[in-house]
């Protein structure tokens, strides 16, 4: 008995493109183009109407806005004219590359256009184009750039942060008593969200006057225990409550990383007669340098989002000690309507941000490899 050829059974699981006339082709392709050209034709002369360089033009952009949805639609007739089956099966993908177009680049491109417009709400005159005048205001804001400085001092925090939190994955993988309650107790406060620690934490316990711990800041000797009165113990404050909700997550993470670890390792150091700091040092920390470094960059950009605790309990004070860059654009916006400058001020923290994090991960990159050529020892 002949057995059947395995191509037949194939042919059942593989898409092939069906065979397109010329004309059809050159149909789809011309009325992808053809949609393509009047958005850009419609998105350049509205900006370049809002930015009053042309006279002509539409009241908002709602006209940008349906030509946007004609070359969506351009596009996914084009696909099926195109490449027949193939092109049916990219329709389910479509959707959200154009979802992710709308939502991300658009808003991406609507805020550069603002960033370089004279933008108060208070203001009766509505919205000017001001060339980079919000810009050269950036370049001599003092308190922009003290909140850049105090990132920096927020971001150095993770160290700590991250010695703490693998002491306390450590402890938590360890053969103690009542394990499973320390591991729920202390993952609490990452179930709470930062405005309710700002208010149980800063605007609570940490009050001058009633708070427990001014008090037992008073029954151990400080006279005016105001944890928000001075630049240096309002940063410190701002550093302890924000480490608090967040090294549980850090936490978390690590102690899955010691559970994966292969126990033979362990036990081969334990048989060559490692001691306790060896073992780590030279067996755990190496291994575990992938689910570290992940932790911490995670950490950094949720760092770099700080705002809401900053927002509750100091709003920024005293002086600007305590600003983050976002509490600070958050200010600009709500307490001064300026929405113009607020936003260049966060498309340039944003630049900051992609640059740093490309960096860090570079950085970390080479480290590496040398670490793991060169070992720990």
């Amino acid at each position: 008995m002949s057995m059947p050829a395995q191509s037949d059974g194939d042919k059942l699981h593989v898409v092939t493109s069906d065979h397109m006339s010329p004309g059809r082709i050159l149909a789809g392709r011309t009325l992808v183009w053809s949609a393509a050209v009047l958005l850009a034709v419609m998105l350049i002369a509205q900006a370049l109407y809002e930015f009053e360089v042309i006279s002509f033009g539409f009241e908002n952009w709602r006209p940008v806005l349906y030509a946007y949805l004609l070359w969506a639609i351009a596009m996914g007739v084009a696909q099926v004219l195109i490449r027949g089956e193939q092109g049916k099966r990219a329709l389910f993908v479509l959707p959200a590359v154009l979802f992710v177009v709308s939502m991300v680049i658009f808003p991406m491109l609507f805020g550069l256009y603002i960033s370089f417009t004279d933008w108060n709400l208070a203001s009766v005159t509505g919205r000017k184009f001001n060339g980079l005048d919000n810009f050269r205001q950036m370049l001599s804001d003092p308190f922009y750039w003290n909140a850049l400085l105090n990132m920096v001092y927020y971001v150095a925090a993770i160290a700590v942060e991250y010695i703490i939190a693998f002491g306390l994955a450590l402890l938590l993988n360890a053969d103690i008593r009542a394990r499973k309650f320390f591991r729920v107790a202390l993952l609490l406060p990452l179930m709470l969200s930062p405005v309710a620690v700002s208010w149980m934490v800063g605007k609570s316990m940490m009050e001058i006057r009633f708070g427990p711990l001014a008090r037992l800041g008073r029954f151990l000797g400080w006279e005016s225990p105001s944890f928000f009165g001075t630049p240096e113990v309002a940063r410190l404050a701002i550093m302890v409550m924000d480490a608090w909700t967040f090294i549980p997550f850090m936490m978390i993470m690590i102690l899955a990383g010691l559970q994966a670890l292969p126990k033979e390792v362990l036990e081969a150091a334990k048989v060559d007669g490692a001691t306790a700091w060896q073992s780590f040092w030279e067996v755990i920390f190496p291994l575990m340098l992938p689910v570290s470094i992940t932790a911490i960059v995670i950490r950094i950009i949720f760092k770099l989002k700080l705002a809401d605790i900053i927002i509750n309990v100091t709003s920024g004070g005293p002086g600007g000690a305590t600003d983050s860059v976002t509490s600070f654009i958050f200010r600009e916006y709500r307490d001064r309507s300026n929405v113009g400058y607020g936003t260049l001020l966060a498309m340039v923290y944003l630049v900051l941000i992609i640059v740093f994090i490309l960096m860090l991960l570079s950085g970390v990159n080479r480290w590496m490899r040398r670490t793991s050529q060169g070992g720990f020892g």
